[in-house]
């Protein structure tokens, strides 16, 4: 697959209108309101962090707030970046991905059976990260590449180097580094995406039962994966044993009653709740504010996703288009696991909370996928459609209506 011979210019759906006009900041104070209130769950729990590991009471708030500090600098540097230059770094970013992967697996630290971090002086880097970023940055190229030369579903050029992908996937992230929630995470990205392009439903079903039985493989061959699924079907079975993180985070959630214990109480990041800073945050932040504070943070979350879908429905191009959709499957998917995961809903697979977890990896690419968006949002726009075609016409074909699904056309003069 040669990245460096496609064209650097997007493809269009029919003819469209597109001016630089004000950016859509509600997204951008969504952001802001969900990193501070990570940042206010994180300063809590860090004396309890703080003295299990020996280290000062503020460790942990202080690196959460110099992450923050580095995603701010990080979303202002993607924010202005054309998004044309995202085309430019495929390569980069892509090698870049492999190396992390490889490194990840030779010299990184196995935790909980995976191997996810990699320690570089006093910092770690989680390869995952990495990994769904340059995942979504290629395949929105490629899959704009094959919408503009009309092989949106050409076996050789289209479906098989996404089964490629999807091998590479499951071999490397999902068994050898032993991240199946990872892995599910980028399969998402890539359904999300494909459907979008239009990839015809047929192939999709294909690939989605390829997922579904490579994912049975992965679990019945792993004893840990076993015991996780084992416990989801019945967690309080063993609350001392394989059930203990699971027990705990129901009764993290169900302490927190209404209107919670408040940001100084509250017990569970004494070391009685697993990665209480990380995968079982959600978890603290019931303990802590309550079945009210988590409506405000799942209604945050609903409107922050609303504007990721409001921007990908007008988004100027079909590559700035796939780009937003592939961030929407990735925060969306991972808020999904890991309060589905808190609640018994879903087994436990170790994925961080967007905005809320603790680590600085998470929050630089998730402030950095929001600067891509906020970019995007400089240009949305409304489909137009050509004094020489009909309404009717224009929604013959089934995957343009996919792309252009929500899009309306106000006057211009109303946009803002």
């Amino acid at each position: 697959m040669n990245l460096s011979s496609r064209s650097r210019r997007p493809s269009t759906v029919g003819s469209s209108q597109q001016r630089r006009h004000r950016p859509d900041y509600l997204l951008v104070v969504l952001s802001v309101i969900l990193l501070a209130l990570g940042l206010i769950v994180v300063f809590a729990i860090s004396p309890g962090l703080s003295a299990q590991q020996h280290v000062g009471s503020n460790y942990y708030v202080n690196k959460q707030l110099l992450a923050i500090v580095l995603g701010v600098l990080a979303f202002v540097a993607v924010a202005n970046l054309p998004v044309q230059w995202w085309r430019r770094l495929e390569l980069p970013l892509v090698v870049s991905a492999c190396f992390a992967a490889i490194a990840v697996r030779l010299f990184g630290e196995q935790v909980n059976g995976a191997y996810r971090w990699i320690q570089i002086g006093g910092f770690s880097f989680q390869a995952a990260e990495l990994i769904k970023f340059a995942l979504l940055i290629w395949l929105a190229g490629f899959l704009a590449d094959r919408i503009r030369n009309g092989e949106i579903g050409n076996t050789q050029k289209t479906f098989k180097p996404l089964v490629i992908v999807l091998v590479v996937i499951a071999v490397v992230v999902g068994k050898l580094e032993s991240d199946l929630g990872s892995s599910g995470v980028m399969v998402a990205i890539m359904a999300a995406m494909v459907y979008i392009a239009g990839l015809p439903l047929r192939r999709v079903a294909l690939i989605a039962a390829a997922v579904l039985v490579g994912a049975s493989v992965l679990i019945a061959s792993s004893g840990y994966r076993r015991a996780r699924l084992e416990t989801f079907l019945n967690p309080t079975r063993d609350c001392l044993g394989t059930g203990y993180q699971s027990c705990q985070a129901l009764i993290a959630v169900g302490s927190g009653g209404v209107f919670g214990k408040g940001v100084a109480q509250g017990v569970q990041a004494y070391g009685y709740l697993p990665e209480a800073a990380n995968d079982s945050i959600f978890a603290i932040f019931a303990e802590k504010f309550g079945f009210l504070g988590c409506s405000v943070l799942l209604a945050l979350f609903v409107g922050f996703y609303a504007r990721l879908k409001r921007i990908m429905e007008h988004a100027p191009d079909n590559y700035s288009r796939l780009l937003v959709t592939g961030i929407l499957a990735w925060l969306s998917t991972q808020t999904i696991i890991n309060i589905g995961a808190m609640l018994g809903l879903l087994p436990l697979k170790g994925i961080t909370l967007p905005f809320i977890s603790y680590g600085g990896t998470s929050v630089l690419f998730v402030t950095a996928a929001v600067g891509i968006v906020f970019q995007i949002s400089r240009y949305t726009t409304y489909s137009v459609t050509s004094n020489t075609q009909t309404e009717g016409n224009r929604y013959d074909d089934r995957t343009d209506r996919r792309r252009l699904r929500g899009a309306y056309h106000p006057t211009f003069g109303n946009r803002g």
